[in-house]
């Protein structure tokens, strides 16, 4: 297999044409409403904010940096803008059950005059009513009622008097009441001289005397039957003139709001509950009661005065009271009351006819917040209850307030990770939430997308306030997002990382006094950038150059090879070079993988290193037990070790232990390798080349170094200047590979070797070394099994 030419500068970093940049600067360029390379989102959003059917809910799915928030806003409030403006909602007071408040729905803009005018009617009660008591009419029919009670009471009093006189006995008042006495001649007789009457006269005169008592106590008991009627009859003056009093604005008011018959019955329901409690505005001080009042007034829960089309919402804090409201309490006296007024309405609420957006994770994080959320979905209605009633914590009595009928459109924003854990363990999940809009990670970069792009980096200098750049910047820009997107070929779709560097690089251009952003401002913007996160990785290398971890980038060596790893610590990765190291001895064909054995390697690893393994059997005794004992090790290595991209390395390393063959340090090696010995794609390919790099810098001139990387990584590197140079003047080599042969060629400087008919290797390559070094173990490991044999046997009774 021929060795693959070693990569050029060109093949290590793609430019950006300045040519295909048709500006000086971006100021010239227009705004770019939407984002380029997102027509696959931005279909699943047109269809999800257009689709009425229940349960057509979206889910925004993409890595976070992307712009997710603000690009769905655009898009909804686009929507929305064409959309009806939704209906006001308020609470009044409900006369029949006054802890389940009714909801009253309202054209939209018209529920703050609404409650204006119950505000206006309320204000006119307190002083109109009590002013209709003290009206000289009103005074006139009490009195008139008062001295009919009066007449009639003196005239049974007066009856049974003139009854009393025509018999000789005078009727008395005395301070405990009225009482008889006899009399002669007009003149009340004395005791004494009552004494000298005949029982006959005396007999008679208490007969009668006690037939007056009895029709006495009949007149006096009808004095509450006469209280009572007049009371009623007051009553009824109250209503009389309570309904006279209300009948303008009542009037005026039934009138206005005909159209809505909810508020019509409402007001015939306040009429009705004013006139009951007349005799409670007779207080001309102080008026009527402040609570009697509040009746009247209006909840005024969602006012759409100033929408503009249907609301678009977002809640940054989706907690089960933010979203579907709350009742709140005021402490008074040491005591928590509530009321009507106090329903505050939530944000389903306030987005009700329009589209709500929520952070998946956010809501998630907040107690009862998802399962109350899909409750409402489902009924299409929002229930304002507290999670204490709820769920039975508490069985106190609050306000019920009548549910809204809900017409929403929710979308959550949200990563891959939480759609999918959803999809798998939320069964109602996939009912409520059935368009994926799923943002893309990256678009293409061609001819094409270079103007798009740049009108994109224009709208986002706008949009943050920075200076306009020219061509140079922009074109920096774009191969730093390339860099970003680890392809030459695309661009990354993570808006925040540019944002930020277009602000950081206006921030240089202010403090170099450019009136715009040049490429230089770009390039000093990512090297502070790179320098600010760069402590740990400047320790490292430190370690390095001091020979605390040992890595040698010149000579030769048995079972040791330079494999190359990527570090991620927060937002900041770095690669980082490890020695890999291997034994080989005679066996029973096992491979011992030292960082699973310790418990450090991951499963991915693992699997690495039994493919490696199933790859030696398979080339090197096809028709034989592999006799090897081997063993692989990251050296100096104290955390976990995951993933497949350094078995090539192992392979490498584990054959040179075994061939006795040395490798050279000065190359580092990464890739994957399947069963076939073929080397597939790894991530992280420019920090891993450019942290062997930095240490081969570091312990000299580079001279004569390089790295192995998969073939097809080689479209993916967007490497730094300096390895660039490097590369340029010949010092740093970097080797596309395609199958473990060329590496094992490139490391030890031997060819490999292809098999022939009958399976056997040439003389002096690699693989005839390895093949013969594994033919020796095999005879090693016979000779140990036969005098093992041999002494068992002796030692058998039987034999």
């Amino acid at each position: 297999m021929a060795l693959p030419e070693p990569l050029t500068e060109a093949q290590v970093y793609r430019q950006c044409p300045l040519d295909r940049l048709d500006f000086d600067t971006t100021e010239s360029l227009e705004d770019l409403s939407l984002p380029v390379g997102q027509d696959r989102m931005l279909r699943a959003l047109e269809f999800g904010a257009s689709m009425e059917a229940q349960g057509f809910n979206l889910f925004v799915l993409g890595p976070s940096g992307a712009g997710k928030h603000e690009l769905v806003r655009r898009v909804l409030a686009s929507h929305a803008s064409a959309r009806p403006v939704p209906s006001d909602w308020c609470h009044v007071f409900n006369f029949q059950q006054s802890d389940r408040p009714r909801a009253i729905e309202l054209p939209p803009g018209q529920g703050g005059r609404f409650r204006h005018d119950m505000n206006e009617l309320a204000s006119e009660l307190k002083t109109t009513v009590p002013a209709t008591f003290e009206s000289e009419e009103y005074q006139a029919r009490i009195q008139e009622l008062q001295d009919e009670v009066t007449r009639r009471q003196q005239q049974g009093l007066a009856a049974i008097e003139e009854e009393a006189n025509a018999n000789h006995i005078a009727m008395l008042t005395t301070p405990a009441g009225f009482t008889f006495a006899p009399m002669r001649n007009g003149e009340v007789i004395e005791p004494e001289e009552y004494k000298t009457f005949s029982d006959d006269e005396k007999q008679l005169i208490e007969a009668k005397v006690e037939d007056l008592q009895k029709k006495l106590q009949q007149a006096i008991q009808q004095v509450p039957r006469l209280r009572k009627e007049v009371r009623e009859r007051v009553h009824a003056l109250n209503e009389e003139m309570v309904q006279l009093t209300l009948g303008g604005p009542m009037g005026e008011l039934r009138e206005k709001w005909a159209h809505v018959s909810a508020v019509v019955g409402y007001l015939d329901a306040v009429r009705e509950d004013v006139v009951e409690h007349a005799e409670a505005f007779q207080d001309a001080e102080n008026g009527a009661p402040a609570g009697l009042l509040n009746r009247y007034r209006v909840n005024l829960l969602v006012d759409n005065t100033h929408t503009q089309g249907a609301p678009v919402v977002y809640e940054d804090h989706p907690n089960h009271q933010h979203l579907s409201g709350q009742i709140e309490h005021r402490a008074h006296q040491g005591n928590l009351y509530t009321d009507f007024t106090l329903i505050r309405a939530g944000s389903l609420h306030r987005a009700n006819g329009g589209y709500l957006i929520l952070d998946a994770r956010r809501l998630l994080s907040q107690p009862m917040a998802w399962d109350s959320l899909k409750r409402i979905l489902f009924s299409r209605e929002i229930r304002i209850e507290s999670l204490e009633r709820l769920y039975g914590l508490a069985t106190t009595v609050s306000q019920q307030p009548e549910p809204i009928p809900l017409s929403v459109k929710v979308v959550l924003l949200g990563d891959r990770t939480l759609y999918y854990l959803l999809s798998h363990y939320d069964p109602d999940f996939l009912d409520l939430f059935k368009v994926e809009a799923d943002f893309d990670d990256d678009m293409d970069r061609d001819d094409e997308s270079y103007p798009l792009y740049a009108r994109m980096l224009a709208t986002m200098a706008r949009s943050s306030g920075a200076r306009a750049m020219d061509r140079g910047a922009v074109a920096r820009l774009i191969e730093h997002a390339s860099r970003l997107a680890s392809d030459q070929n695309k661009l990354t779709g993570h808006d925040r990382v540019l944002k930020d560097l277009i602000s950081e690089a206006d921030y240089w251009s202010g403090v170099a006094e450019s009136p715009c952003i040049q490429a230089c401002h770009v390039q000093q913007a990512i090297d502070e950038r790179e320098y600010r996160a760069s402590r740990i990785r400047e320790r490292s290398l430190e370690q390095i150059r001091r020979g605390v971890v040992r890595i040698s980038t010149q000579g030769e060596q048995i079972g040791q090879v330079n494999g190359l790893s990527v570090l991620q610590l927060g937002a900041t990765r770095f690669g980082q070079p490890t020695r890999i190291t291997a034994t080989a001895r005679p066996g029973k064909g096992q491979v011992v993988d030292i960082e699973r054995e310790a418990k450090l390697g991951g499963p991915i690893h693992s699997k690495a290193v039994m493919i490696l393994s199933r790859y030696l059997a398979n080339r090197y005794a096809p028709m034989a037990v592999l006799s090897l004992s081997a063993s692989l090790a990251f050296e100096q290595s104290y955390g976990g070790v995951e993933g497949d991209s350094a078995s090539v390395a192992e392979t490498c390393v584990l054959l040179s232990a075994i061939a006795g063959v040395p490798l050279k340090q000065s190359l580092a090696v990464t890739g994957s390798m399947n069963q076939h010995g073929e080397v597939q794609a790894v991530g992280g390919v420019n920090e891993k080349i450019e942290g062997f790099f930095n240490v081969c810098q570091q312990s000299g001139a580079v001279s004569q170094q390089g790295a192995l990387l998969p073939a097809s990584n080689a479209e993916h590197l967007m490497l730094s200047s300096a390895v660039r140079q490097a590369v340029k003047n010949g010092a740093f080599t970097i080797y596309p590979i395609s199958h473990i042969d060329q590496a094992i060629e490139l490391l030890s400087g031997l060819a490999p070797g292809e098999p022939d008919g009958d399976g056997l290797f040439p003389e002096g390559s690699f693989n005839r070394r390895v093949a013969d070094r594994l033919a020796d173990f095999a005879k090693i490991g016979k000779s140990k099994d036969s005098s093992q044999d041999a002494e068992h046997d002796g030692n058998d009774p039987q034999a």
